[in-house]
């Protein structure tokens, strides 16, 4: 893979997962059943790898090689389209799925 420059890589919260049988046995009384941080369908732009204003810090460290893999113009074969990943933050109780997307040149004129 050669390296010209980084891509900006669109983030976007496509489903907040719910685990009911699992937050049932180990989430503590009173939490909220679902990510209340990050909400379906908005997007966020990662500008030269960055983390996105407004992002969810736990959820960046967890997706953040993905992002950079995809800005760098890495692939995910498994994936359907080119330079786009499925993701997700690691909360094991109320995980977060994400599509990465990098975006082309052309798009940003």
């Amino acid at each position: 893979m050669a390296v010209n420059k980084m891509a900006d890589v669109r983030i976007t919260v496509i489903k907040k997962l719910k685990t009911d049988e699992v937050f049932k046995m180990y989430a503590r009384d009173g939490m909220p059943e679902e990510c209340g941080t990050m909400k379906e369908d908005v997007e966020y732009i990662s500008k030269g790898m960055g983390m996105p204003e407004g992002f969810c810090p736990w959820a960046w460290a967890d997706i953040q090689r993905d992002v950079v893999h995809i800005s760098l113009g890495g692939e995910y074969p498994w994936v359907k389209g080119d330079g786009v990943m499925i993701t997700c933050c690691t909360d094991g109780l109320r995980p977060v799925v994400f599509k990465l997307e990098r975006i082309e040149e052309e798009e940003k004129t």
